[in-house]
């Protein structure tokens, strides 16, 4: 679900600023009056990031939610992080502009800044010991955006189907990723004659972080397709869409209601390429589109409706859960 806000030009110029000054950390922004706007900079103090998270608290509360875009390698040209920050406590309709209108707010400002993007919902996750833990648990050198993920992922894949060796660090983690006997044969139902409306949910059990089959249920229409993801927990599932195509047109679906714990996201959030990978490999599933979203209900099933009715490619798709805005102004370059 997109919102429909976008930056304002005196966000777009403040961060031009962050980006061209070496005395500046990065800045807080947030939405006012159907527009994303800067609220303050954040000064750059040490030569170390994790120096500078501290400061941050001072302007940060349990019940407003924010965006947080920080230098997090100056002298790179993806050297950005930018974080969503949501406290559970925030109001319902602030959740939903700010979870909706995340992506937007990378696209505008130019995603090529953008190296990392988290969603997070407690204070303390953006502290010096929060992103230590972060950094330790995704297992990744240097990490990526959703976009660059997913390519990385897929390049990874496709370089060790002809021959080639890939990404290492990719096919560590597949190979490092618990898994129970059966996922592969539970996900390849995917694939068959007639699977159309088969919903796979896939779950990690805590804390040995094993993948595990958390539902299958056949005979899902598109139209109950919201209710029946779970909807107090983490999911990542897999979708065999009712269409008209032949073949099987499979959505995955990264869920993380806003309820979820610290440990539950940063897990999700740093496993879901893999897991994708791992259905690709061993099961055979040709993913058609990924969407991302907080809560499955928003999740536009009129818009998947329209586009697998007269779908008749399987080329794949990566978007959120809509799609259709224009391309946007980006912020100018070092």
């Amino acid at each position: 679900m997109q919102s429909g806000i976008t930056a304002s030009q005196d966000l777009l110029n403040w961060f031009n600023n962050v980006v061209s000054s070496p005395t500046l950390r990065g800045l807080i922004a947030g939405i006012e009056q159907e527009e994303l706007i800067p609220f303050c900079t954040i000064l750059l103090k040490s030569p170390s990031f994790l120096d500078d998270l501290q400061p941050l608290q001072t302007h940060l509360t349990p019940t407003k939610a924010a965006y947080i875009l920080l230098k997090t390698h100056p002298e790179d040209s993806n050297g950005f992080a930018a974080i969503t920050y949501v406290p559970n406590a925030a109001p319902v309709r602030e959740k939903t502009l700010f979870a909706s209108t995340r992506l937007t707010l990378v696209r505008e400002l130019g995603v090529e800044r953008f190296r990392e993007q988290l969603f997070v919902t407690e204070k303390e996750e953006v502290t010096k010991e929060g992103w230590e833990r972060h950094v330790a648990h995704s297992e990744l050198a240097a990490p990526l955006t959703v976009e660059e993920t997913d390519q990385a992922g897929l390049r990874d894949v496709e370089a060790r189907e002809t021959g080639g060796t890939g990404s290492r660090k990719g096919h560590t983690k597949v190979d490092a990723l618990k898994k129970e006997d059966g996922l592969a044969e539970g996900l390849r139902e995917l694939m068959r004659e007639g699977s159309g409306g088969l919903l796979v949910q896939l779950k990690f059990d805590l804390p040995d972080e094993t993948l595990r089959i958390a539902s299958s249920t056949p005979s899902v229409s598109a139209s109950s397709l919201a209710t029946t993801l779970s909807q107090n927990d983490p999911r990542l599932s897999f979708y065999s869409f009712p269409s008209t195509s032949p073949e099987p047109q499979i959505l995955y679906i990264y869920t993380c209601p806003t309820a979820s714990k610290v440990k539950e996201r940063m897990m999700y959030s740093t496993s879901k390429t893999f897991t994708r990978l791992i259905a690709q490999e061993s099961a055979g599933v040709v993913v058609a589109k990924s969407i991302e979203a907080s809560d499955p209900s928003d999740i536009d099933v009129a818009e998947l409706e329209k586009e697998f009715g007269a779908k008749a490619s399987g080329e794949e798709q990566t978007a959120s859960t809509s799609r259709g805005f224009a391309r946007p102004k980006r912020a100018g370059k070092r």
